[in-house]
This record gives structure tokens, C-alpha cells and sequence, in this order.
């Protein structure tokens, strides 16, 4: 069976070779495809041929069908919408009553409706084997099945005559004028928006992956369909294309949204994710999560935000800066997020697990974290890359924050600053009691539930200078540290900053 034939449009031919590198570097390319695939069927667990038309907003999904384009008996139409009359393409040998109808939706609707025995009339019509056995490629790109078998379901009408050979029967040369002539064509059956759509390789609330396969589903979950493909290449090669076109719709959302929001309202990356419950709680079902960065906040949804209530309901919402993402491949990150972790005496990231290949999570307040997971490397480094701006970005804005603790039984007030670094005061004098840089935290240890201890250097006599604090929610104090140190780190790095602004102008 050989590979789909693919037509493939990047960038605009007006561009110039300047612009077409700065559109495939900062907004990703709308690619047009199209090809042959198989459509899984959860029903039947059967699968068929159909022809897949990829365009910028939409993915359309054709199945191949028998029209009458001359001629034809009103009285055998039975697929009346394509002139296509009820026939029996199959009959199975030893098995009495088993035979493949090829009929149309009303004719199913009525066999449906018959009751529970059914008497059909069958008589010879002798132009079956002329129009089941049309080429596929007839007509149509003659590449889209170069070398494919037959539809199952035009397997051949000479099988009623025992022959399962894939010679036809001779025929006149010359048919009547009035003859019927039937066609395949390839017609449009299901057109899937890919406006905030979603595409995976995992199993329906099952953290396993599919075979050379993925699932399509638009935003609001009412059509679903699953694709394979011959070979891994194949599937990887539209799994990118439809993701690819998904992705640029979801940016051309954002920037929509942008324009109607103020500065620390803007979003700075969203889209689906896989969440793996067992990693966080036991459970072994997987959801689909919609994840945003919006201004202050980490939004988690069941799906899409379509208008401002979406918004305001969503399912958990955390400040960005008291959130740590974690990444399962610590080749990905960052130096000056590494650097950032080392400060806290923090462990690099695990290295994956089988069946997680492209995995993140997010730990949050009071020791829980959510774990997810992405389709594809570039999926993974655009959340980790949008992470590390969102949090850059949310720190600049607030500047500093303060957390109430204690030390030694009296209430101190702990305050974390972009500028300045740590101060620690007292809590109704605000006098200040001691004070350090960033540079000057030499690392940190806690016990897990509410004490920490801070170890500074002396700038002066070079001495370390331990600080025992305790805080109610410690995890959130750690994570806000451990963001202000990044991005600290990363207002220093002039590849970063530089980065970010070529971000922030294609966001707007």
C-alpha cells in the first residue's frame, strides 16, 4: 500500500525569501494537504478508505461513492440522492442470508424501520459489475491511489457469480445510448473545523498510544474521528500538518483577544493537553484539559473559552508566579531556569517514563501538581518556552511580593523583590531585620510542610548566614522564589529579553 499523495503549500508565494523565513520562524506555516487515510469506525471497529482535503480552518474527510452521471431506471434508484440503485456487491460462501449491501442513509432508515423480518426481491441487473469495478482513481488525482486495492465496500459485484478474480466480464463494446453510466467519486462527508480543535495519539481516557494513528476533534466535542495511516511517517506527516494549522488558528485567537485587553490581560500561550490523573492522584483515566496563560493566572478548562463567562468559570486557576513547570526531559530547559533550581538546591527533572514521551507538570501550592501531557516535542517546547515569558512577564508587572511568616514565635513579613532581592521585616513596625540579594542565596532546605531555611552569604566577612522561616503555604513561597530568581536570571541574558520582544510583537 503505498503513501498518500501529498500536495504541500508553505508560507506565500508574494513573500519575499526575508518574510517567508520570518513566517515559518515566528507563526509556523498553514500547510494545504491532501491523501489517502483510513477511517477507524468505533461502532463497527471496521475501517475504509477516504480521502482527507486539508485547507487553513478546515480538515474535510471524503468518502468514496457511486453517482449515475447518464441515464439510469428511476424505479432501481435506491440510493436516490446519487442515482444509485440498492445492489448486492458480496454474498458470502456457506453462509446463508450474510450479504454486503451497497445502499444509501434512506434506504438503511428503511430497512431499520421494517421490523424484525424483512423480505427483499432481488433480480439481475446486469450493469452491477460495470459500475462497482470503476477505478478509484476515476475521476481525481490519479497519484491519491496509484496503487491501492478496491474499497471494501466495491469489493466486486462479480462475486455473484462465484468469481473473485479482478477480471470483469466482457461488454459490448458499444453500449446503447440510453445505457446508465455510473462514476466514483470522492464526496465530501465530514468537514471538522480546526478552529481550537484537538488531535491525539492517545487512547480515549487511556494514557496509551495509538498505532500509527491519531483522533480529530473539533472545539465542542460533537464530531470525533480517527485516522490511520499506513506508516509511522505518514502519520507523523499529518499529525504535524493538522496540528500546524490548528495551532496558527489558535495564535490568530489570541491576537484577536490581545487587541481588546490590556497589557497584564494579555494571553501568552493555550491550547489542548493531555492530563495523566495517576501521576497526581491514582485515577487511571486521562482527560483532555484546555490550558491558558493569561496575565497573572494559569487557567485550566474542560474546553475552550469562547466568550468572557467561559473565562470566569474556569475549572482551577493559579497565580503563575507561585507555579513551577516542571519538564520530564532536562535537556529542554533553559540555563537560566537550571541555574534558577540550582539556587534552591532543587533536583534536575526525572527523565520520562515509557508512554510519556512529551510530558510536563505543574506543581502548585500545598505540595499538588498536575501532570500533562503533549503530542510532540515542538507541542512540549512551546509550553515550556510560553512558561518561561508568562512568569518573565508576571514578575516584572507586581514587582514584588510580600508573605506573612514567623521566626522564633514572632510575625515577620517576608518580602521577595525584583529589584532588591530578600527583606525581612517585622510585622507591626516594619522594621527591617535583615536583608539580601539574590546572588547572595547560597541554597535552601525545608522539611516538607511548613519550615524553610534560607542560606545567605555574608557580602562582607563571607560567612554563611542561615534564616529559619515558617510559612503556611511554603510550596507557593519556594515556587514564587524560584520565579523571581529566572526571571532575575533572565533579564540579564540579552538572547532571552530579545526573544521576548520578538514574542510579544507577534502576539499583538
Amino acid at each position: 500500500m503505498s503513501g498518500p499523495w501529498t500536495h504541500v503549500t508553505v508560507g506565500d508565494s508574494n513573500m519575499s525569501r526575508s518574510e517567508s523565513l520570518r513566517h515559518l520562524k515566528c507563526c509556523s506555516s498553514q500547510q494545504t494537504k491532501s491523501g489517502i487515510a483510513l477511517l477507524y469506525n468505533k461502532e463497527t471497529r471496521n475501517t475504509y478508505d477516504v480521502r482527507l482535503k486539508l485547507t487553513k480552518e478546515v480538515l474535510t474527510i471524503q468518502k468514496l461513492d457511486v453517482v449515475c452521471t447518464r441515464g439510469g431506471d428511476p424505479r432501481l434508484n435506491g440510493g436516490a440522492e446519487h442515482k444509485v440503485p440498492v445492489v448486492i456487491s458480496k454474498i458470502f460462501k456457506d453462509q446463508v442470508g450474510k450479504a454486503v449491501l451497497n445502499i444509501s442513509h434512506s434506504a438503511v432508515n428503511l430497512l431499520r424501520s421494517a421490523g424484525d423480518e424483512v423480505t427483499i426481491t432481488v433480480r439481475y441487473f446486469r450493469e452491477v459489475p460495470s459500475f462497482l469495478k470503476l477505478p478509484l482513481d476515476s475521476p481525481g488525482p490519479p497519484s491519491d491511489q496509484s496503487s491501492r486495492g478496491s474499497s471494501p465496500q466495491f469489493d466486486s459485484g462479480l462475486h455473484l457469480n462465484g468469481n473473485s478474480s479482478n477480471t470483469a466480464p466482457s461488454s459490448p463494446s458499444s453500449p446503447p445510448a440510453n445505457e446508465p453510466k455510473y462514476e466514483k467519486r470522492w464526496l465530501d462527508a465530514v468537514s471538522l473545523p480546526l478552529v481550537m480543535a484537538r488531535v491525539s495519539r492517545y487512547k480515549a481516557e487511556r494514557d496509551v498510544l495509538r498505532s500509527n494513528s491519531f483522533e480529530v476533534c473539533t472545539m465542542d466535542g460533537a464530531s470525533s474521528n480517527i485516522l490511520q495511516f499506513c506508516t509511522a511517517a505518514e502519520c507523523t506527516d499529518w499529525l504535524q500538518a493538522i496540528s500546524t494549522n490548528i495551532s496558527d488558528l489558535t495564535l490568530d485567537q489570541m491576537k484577536m483577544i490581545n487587541r481588546n485587553c490590556s497589557p497584564g490581560d494579555q494571553i501568552v500561550h493555550m491550547g489542548w493537553v493531555c492530563e495523566n490523573p495517576q501521576a497526581t492522584n491514582g485515577s487511571s483515566l486521562s482527560t483532555f484539559k484546555f490550558l491558558a496563560l493569561r496575565g497573572p493566572s494559569l487557567y485550566i478548562f474542560r474546553s475552550p473559552p469562547v466568550n468572557a463567562t467561559d473565562w470566569e468559570n474556569a475549572e482551577t486557576m493559579y497565580n503563575l508566579y507561585e507555579v513551577l513547570f516542571k519538564v520530564h526531559k532536562p535537556w529542554m530547559a533553559e540555563d537560566c531556569w537550571i541555574q534558577a533550581r540550582l539556587y534552591l538546591g532543587l533536583q534536575p527533572d526525572e527523565e520520562p517514563r515509557d508512554g510519556e514521551p512529551f510530558c510536563f507538570s505543574i506543581l502548585v501550592g500545598h505540595g499538588q501538581s498536575h501532570t500533562f501531557s503533549v503530542e510532540m516535542t515542538s507541542d512540549l517546547a512551546a509550553w515550556e518556552k510560553s512558561f518561561q515569558r508568562a512568569v518573565f512577564v508576571e514578575v516584572q508587572r507586581v514587582g514584588s511580593k510580600t508573605y506573612l511568616c514567623s521566626s522564633q514565635g514572632k510575625v515577620l513579613c517576608f518580602t521577595i523583590d525584583f529589584g532588591s532581592g530578600f527583606t525581612c521585616s517585622e510585622s507591626s513596625s516594619q522594621n527591617i531585620l535583615w536583608r539580601y540579594k539574590f546572588s547572595q542565596l547560597k541554597g535552601s532546605s525545608d522539611d516538607g510542610k511548613t519550615r524553610v531555611k534560607l542560606l545567605f552569604k555574608n557580602a562582607e566577612n563571607r560567612q554563611i548566614e542561615m534564616k529559619e522561616l515558617e510559612f503556611a503555604n511554603l510550596t507557593a513561597v519556594l515556587h514564587c522564589i524560584h520565579s523571581f530568581i529566572a526571571a532575575k536570571v533572565a533579564s540579564v541574558d540579552p538572547v532571552f529579553v530579545n526573544s521576548q520582544s520578538i514574542s510579544g510583537k507577534y502576539m499583538s
